[in-house]
């Protein structure tokens, strides 16, 4: 499904508690060519994430309480809409790029997810991040959900579903509303775009962010996803096979 390419990039950053990062996340997006806007979501924190996102020059909209990454998602598009009506310009709505908070500096390196979608090539472009070699990180069995339910629902088996650094057209993201909650967002984002005919990229970028480690917490977290994740699929008709890993022999 075609769109009118736009020359101008809004980028939206959803933050929780992330004050050690957001300055260098934000000053590095700042950087990007295409990007003259960037909205940082102050999704309930507690420490001074909202203060240093704006002394780094982002635009900041704060939820009075944690209410989640697709909500994060969805009022940092309402907030550049507003901006826009301002405007009085009459140019083509800005393309959205999501991007993390714990990026820092790499975020400097999410341009080749840019130009695909301003030059009209896709709807919709999904960072491939290479490995991490961080110690940490858990046994794949959430991506492994994801996978297996997109391919599944749409025949496509993307390599990183839960990618969260996505660029794409107004119409693209106004299309895959409402957003699907929590974590489960990119899963169910990535089914309905697809199956309303948008055409999606994955492109190799070398941005990377924090690794989730193996302590209570970061099991707590992959259950959170893994419950998420699996809630978007059912919601679509989606009933995933359990991982082979899992199975009995």
């Amino acid at each position: 499904m075609s769109t009118t390419p736009t020359s101008r990039v809004a980028i939206i950053i959803a933050a929780k508690d992330e004050q050690a990062r957001i300055t260098a996340t934000v000053r590095a997006a700042l950087q990007l060519p295409e990007a003259d806007l960037v909205i940082v979501v102050d999704d309930g924190s507690t420490d001074r994430t909202a203060a240093a996102a704006g002394e780094a020059g982002a635009v900041v909209v704060s939820h009075a309480r944690n209410r989640g990454k697709a909500a994060a998602m969805e009022t940092g598009a309402i907030a550049i809409a507003a901006i826009e009506s301002q405007e009085n310009d009459h140019r083509s709505p800005r393309a959205l790029l999501f991007l993390d908070a714990d990026l820092e500096e790499s975020a400097t390196q999410a341009g080749p997810l840019i130009e695909p979608v301003v030059s009209g090539a896709a709807d919709v472009t999904i960072a491939v991040l290479p490995t991490q070699h961080t110690a940490g990180g858990g046994r794949g069995l959430v991506v492994d959900l994801a996978r297996t339910g997109i391919a599944r629902a749409t025949g496509w088996a993307p390599r990183q579903p839960l990618s969260g650094q996505r660029c794409l057209t107004r119409r693209a993201f106004d299309a895959a509303r409402p957003l699907a909650p929590g974590w489960g967002v990119e899963t169910g984002m990535t089914i309905d775009l697809l199956r309303q005919g948008f055409r999606l990229l994955e492109v190799d970028v070398t941005i990377h962010h924090r690794v989730t480690g193996t302590d209570w917490r970061a099991q707590l977290h992959r259950g959170k996803q893994y419950r998420d994740v699996l809630r978007a699929l059912a919601t679509r008709g989606i009933r995933p096979s359990l991982p082979a890993r899992l199975r009995r022999s």
